[in-house]
């Protein structure tokens, strides 16, 4: 079993940066990689990015690439969402996740390849 527990959201402004945590615990050595994804009201859970735990190779769905880079630190358990140059359409839950098979980071651009889910920290960016 993996636990995997966000920190870090809150109330900001447009342009303004956050950095979201995603503490894992548990059979941490299990897992493969660590991936963020973000919903919003009335939408679906919507992929952000991965990393792969061992090597940090990372992917990144088309609309975040180079302004939510993700970065791991695997002496804490630890996985990183830095969020650059917010915009109000960026207000979502976001949840990071786990999963344990060794394939191809876009396989897991999908949210039904995952393990272990955490429980999401709300992200809101006004204008």
């Amino acid at each position: 079993q993996v636990q995997l527990v966000e920190s870090g959201g809150g109330l900001v402004q447009a342009g303004d940066s956050l950095r979201l945590s995603c503490a894992a615990s548990g059979r941490t050595v299990s897992m493969s990689v660590m991936g963020w994804f973000r919903q919003a009201p009335g939408k679906e859970r919507e992929f952000v990015g991965v990393i792969r735990r061992v090597g940090g190779g990372t992917y990144y769905a088309d609309s975040m690439k180079g302004r939510f880079p993700i970065s791991r630190d695997n002496a804490v358990n630890m996985v990183y969402l830095q969020m650059n140059s917010l915009k109000p359409e960026d207000t979502a839950v976001y949840y990071c996740a786990a999963g344990l098979k060794a394939y191809s980071l876009t396989y897991y651009g999908n949210r039904e390849n995952y393990d272990y889910w955490g429980q999401g920290t709300q992200v809101t960016v006004s204008s």
